[in-house]
């Protein structure tokens, strides 16, 4: 019993000479922490929107990160009483220990083809990267569904990120019937990617004549655009196209099937009768036609 008392009374003494400086350290070591973690998030989206495609990013981040972590636990040690000059040759030695193991181990260590943000095709699922832990990735499908997704699983497969380029290239195919003015067609398709403002000049839009099939003469049409405008373009290109050749009177080939159904009116030798009145021979169909567009 009185050691459990002396044990309260020393307590009491400490937090009496010390309480202060406890909870200055505390409030340092919490707001610095918080601090820190701000200012990471915030340099990491500020130099991705500048430089986008820099692959020193992420260790330049994480390195800066460790050093705001140990400048904040130092400043907290020295307001409970360290030393300043142990406390920094310590950091030092930590920081050089640190730094050379994550430049050393950075190459041998996997890391995901995508950043937060882009829109990918991973494990057989199409959406937009919200987060990414050690463990998964989550992943919103623009159906409005969240995924959680083992890193494993998507180091294992094989992923399209449609954000990693700038730009893309949309392919418009139609079809148009045989005896359709050719070289109008492929005039008209390649204004009607040239009009469009968000289509970009080089590489410049190209119509080709993909085949020769066996029911349409298909055409082709090729434009780049930015990768940030390249869904909508699609959609407003293919309408753009529809209406042009309906208006410039250039028939689209469509699937269709030409039935000739016949009947053998000729007497039946002996009857008096036509093949018609010949249960046998009625409503005999004859198919001529066969599919075309």
């Amino acid at each position: 019993m009185n050691s459990e008392m002396n044990r309260l009374q020393r307590l009491g003494e400490t937090m009496t000479l010390h309480g202060t400086e406890m909870a200055l350290a505390l409030v340092i070591l919490i707001v610095g922490l918080l601090a820190a973690r701000w200012i990471d998030k915030g340099l990491r989206s500020g130099l991705r929107r500048l430089m986008p495609t820099a692959a020193f990013i992420n260790l330049f981040c994480s390195v800066f990160y460790i050093l705001m972590i140990a400048m904040v636990i130092i400043a907290a040690a020295v307001e409970l009483g360290a030393k300043p000059s142990n406390l920094m040759r310590l950091f030092t030695i930590i920081t050089l220990v640190v730094v050379g193991l994550i430049i050393f181990l950075r190459p041998f260590i996997p890391s995901m083809p995508f950043k937060v943000g882009n829109t990918v095709k991973a494990a057989d699922l199409l959406g937009k990267v919200e987060a990414m832990t050690f463990l998964n990735t989550r992943l919103r499908t623009f159906d409005g569904k969240t995924f959680f997704v083992p890193n494993r699983k998507i180091l294992d497969d094989i992923v399209i990120n449609y954000h990693f380029t700038q730009t893309r290239r949309i392919k418009i195919d139609v079809g148009i019937r045989y005896d359709q003015d050719l070289l109008k067609a492929k005039r008209v398709l390649e204004a009607v990617m040239t009009e469009d403002p968000r289509v970009r000049t080089k590489p410049g839009p190209m119509v080709y004549v993909l085949n020769l099939a066996s029911s349409c003469v298909e055409l082709g049409g090729r434009c780049w655009v930015d990768n940030k405008d390249f869904w909508v373009a699609r959609c407003d290109l293919l309408e753009k196209t529809k209406l042009r050749f309906d208006s410039e009177g250039i028939r689209f080939a469509f699937p269709q099937l030409d039935l000739h159904i016949g009947q053998d009116s000729t007497p039946v030798a002996g009857t008096g009768r036509s093949s018609v009145d010949n249960p046998d021979h009625l409503n005999k169909t004859v198919f001529t036609g066969e599919e075309r567009r």
